[in-house]
């Protein structure tokens, strides 16, 4: 959606106030007719419902839900609300469109009193259901007249949805800039401005081991799968990759962990002072440094052998994290909570009260798999749960994920969410006041998956600087959504750079250019 087109039509978006100011109702106004709908995805059956309506009145004014009231599913709406009101307003026939702030249209038809409400011909098929009583009630109140406008061919928004997603992504990332006047440059800046930050990570070390083999056969007395060994990568993983991620952009890292005595704590620990990072090791000899060993033949994964040791650490150890967060100075403090030892039950409140006053905190927690608790982080600046999660979390399955998200920011009370999605890209919330939050979705950037193991630390890292620096949750989802991408798009666990981050965004500011000029 090019700058033209969205001031072109974003004259007819009014609010109702507006629309009742100019549409003042009178004796001898001209007609108007409503229509209200989700109006998700555009289809035939809308076009010829709202021709229809505007045959039969002066004024065709279209009402759509806003995001918040919409519970058709999970993911619902696929498109945002701005978008939704912008492609009504694009049509000719339609004169005015509403973002309606109530569930129903109740309100809007107490207030505008059109002369017509227009409904679908579907609603007549077994008798009104309770909500068109409703609204029939209110229309008669006033004497106006429903209408139900013709209905040889009906179609499901919802149906055309789940057979095939609309790819919609370069508008919707277009309409969400435009409308809070973000550019590509200022997408640029904010990266060249990560770099002068201090940042302290705390969480546990993961070593993925990548084991690549070629299979043989399987046995014929037992079903034993037959490999042969070919080589073997290692990378430095968990909130480990992270402070690279971080180191990455320049920053200054501090990072605190747990190690055990052995082979992998020397690798890891030359592998950090190699990227930059400046690593505070607690040693604790009695437990492995954490190890995930993936098979894979013939590049399909065919098992993981971990080996772990989740046991909560020692008091002594958490004596000396707690020091260090207190003793050393950061702008920033990231927790990456993979429950391996550090954060737990008897340990993460002490963790988080050693962290100074002022300090920007910021917190992940992959914990799907095991007894972990995102919503124990309290009071941060960001928390960045991926949807399964955020219910595992909260026990929740059926919500919507807008409803998930809220639930996670009243319980965490934390001024931002970001909700990740996986291929569906992000769901973000940013605390407004007591009782209000602003929302809007990103898009997935990844164009081509070849291993999306640690694409969430990438998004944690780049994400939670780009709000330190900016303070704009939008600016960093898109960055941070953008670091996610780059790393779907390389084998193994490996920090993306910025020029990574400058290649996606030109990238992308070429396709909206090209697709929506």
């Amino acid at each position: 959606m090019s700058s033209e087109f969205f001031e072109k039509y974003k004259h007819k978006i009014k609010s109702l106030d507006e629309i009742f100011l100019l549409l003042r109702p009178s004796d001898d106004r001209e007609k108007i007719i409503l229509c209200h709908g989700v109006f998700d995805v555009v289809h035939p059956g809308h076009i010829r419902h709202l021709a229809y309506a505007k045959t039969l009145a002066n004024y065709l004014v279209v009402s759509i839900t806003a995001d918040c009231f919409i519970e058709k599913g999970h993911y619902r709406p696929h498109i945002p609300e701005r978008l939704r009101a912008l492609n009504l307003a694009a049509f000719e026939m339609v004169d005015y469109v509403i973002i309606s702030d109530h569930r129903t249209p109740l309100n809007l038809l107490t207030n505008l009193k059109p002369d017509f409400f227009a409904k679908g011909f579907e609603y007549t098929s077994s008798g009104l259901p309770p909500a068109t009583i409703a609204e029939e009630k209110i229309v008669k109140s006033y004497g106006g007249e429903m209408i139900f406008t013709p209905g040889d061919v009906v179609y499901s928004s919802t149906k055309i949805i789940e057979s095939a997603l609309p790819n919609v992504q370069i508008a919707k990332l277009s309409i969400l800039m435009e409308t809070h006047e973000i550019s590509f440059a200022d997408l640029r800046e904010a990266l060249r401005s990560l770099s002068r930050v201090t940042v302290h990570v705390l969480g546990d070390t993961i070593v993925d081991t990548y084991t690549r083999s070629t299979l043989i056969g399987g046995q014929t007395k037992t079903p034993t799968l037959s490999v042969r060994y070919e080589d073997k990568d290692d990378y430095v993983g968990g909130a480990a990759v992270v402070a690279k991620h971080v180191r990455a952009t320049g920053a200054k890292v501090l990072f605190s962990t747990v190690l055990g005595d052995d082979h992998l704590k020397t690798y890891t620990l030359k592998d950090l002072k190699k990227s930059g990072v400046t690593v505070l090791p607690v040693i604790e000899k009695s437990r492995p440094t954490t190890n995930k060993n993936v098979i894979i033949a013939n590049d399909y994964r065919l098992l993981k052998i971990d080996t772990v040791d989740n046991r909560p650490i020692s008091s002594e150890t958490l004596e000396r994290l707690v020091s260090q967060i207190l003793n050393k100075k950061s702008d920033m403090v990231i927790c990456c909570d993979f429950r391996h030892g550090i954060f737990n039950q008897s340990s993460i409140e002490s963790l988080i009260d050693a962290i100074p006053d002022g300090t920007f905190t910021a917190a992940d927690s992959q914990v799907a798999t095991r007894w972990g608790n995102i919503t124990e982080f309290k009071n941060f600046d960001l928390v960045t749960p991926n949807e399964r999660e955020a219910r595992f979390s909260l026990a929740d399955q059926d919500s919507t994920i807008r409803t998930l998200a809220e639930t996670i920011q009243r319980q965490t009370h934390g001024e931002n969410i970001i909700l990740k999605l996986g291929s569906r890209g992000v769901f973000c919330l940013h605390k407004l006041d007591k009782n209000k939050t602003f929302n809007f979705s990103v898009d997935s950037f990844a164009n081509r998956i070849v291993d999306p193991i640690g694409a969430g630390d990438a998004l944690l890292a780049y994400a939670s600087l780009t709000l330190y620096r900016t303070g704009s949750l939008i600016i960093a989802s898109i960055l941070g959504s953008i670091a996610a991408a780059c790393e779907c798009e390389i084998d193994g666990n490996v920090p993306v750079k910025p020029e990574d981050i400058i290649n996606k965004i030109d990238m992308v500011e070429k396709m909206m250019s090209y697709r929506l000029r």
